[in-house]
């Protein structure tokens, strides 16, 4: 699928395998099976679980964003080309955008138990609630604003986790930011030549 999910066809699919097209049908289900299949070590990573069960531990706001900031910055460095590749094309092609809702829920229903979990220890700006704390963790490490610098500004993931992280603590905490998120990231940092 390296021209792309929705160009690419069940017989170049099964050309590359050196099977029958039945063969792909009878094995996989079709296009958007593979396509689940190929998602689902994204889903199912260990950093999920990981980064849950280390927030539980963390009772200040900083690190809990952190530790969020961290297990996504996990997941992209392992499955970069499915996220940025895979991933976005599921969501308008027939028989796939159920899988992509699909993904995006799990992911904010994730998101949402940090926001509980900031909620509960009680870390949050005067006027936040929860929902509040999921739209402002969403915005910052859902899945729209790595690719964006990463992919189409060229920035590395550790300047990119670094960045989201800061301006997520400076949105979400109360009190003057630790860091301010733009004058902390030295731009020679950046992947650009």
């Amino acid at each position: 699928m390296r021209e792309g999910y929705a160009t690419t066809t069940v017989p170049q699919i099964a050309r590359q395998a050196r099977v029958a097209v039945p063969t792909v049908y009878s094995s996989t289900g079709g296009k958007s099976e593979i396509l689940s299949a190929l998602l689902e070590p994204v889903v199912n990573d260990p950093s999920v679980g990981e980064t849950l069960a280390a927030v539980a531990n963390h009772d200040d706001g900083a690190g809990i964003i952190a530790r969020l900031g961290q297990g996504v910055f996990t997941t992209h460095q392992r499955h970069w080309d499915v996220i940025t590749g895979l991933f976005p094309q599921s969501r308008t092609e027939p028989g796939t955008a159920e899988i992509y809702r699909g993904v995006v829920a799990a992911y904010q229903n994730a998101v949402g138990r940090i926001a509980d979990r900031l909620v509960e220890v009680d870390a949050l700006r005067p006027g936040l609630g929860r929902e509040d704390a999921l739209d402002i963790l969403w915005f910052y490490l859902g899945v729209n604003a790595w690719p964006t610098l990463v992919r189409d500004r060229s920035w590395t993931l550790e300047r990119t986790r670094d960045w989201l992280v800061a301006a997520a603590q400076a949105a979400l905490l109360p009190g003057p930011p630790t860091a301010d998120p733009v004058t902390t990231v030295d731009p020679a940092e950046s992947n650009r030549g």
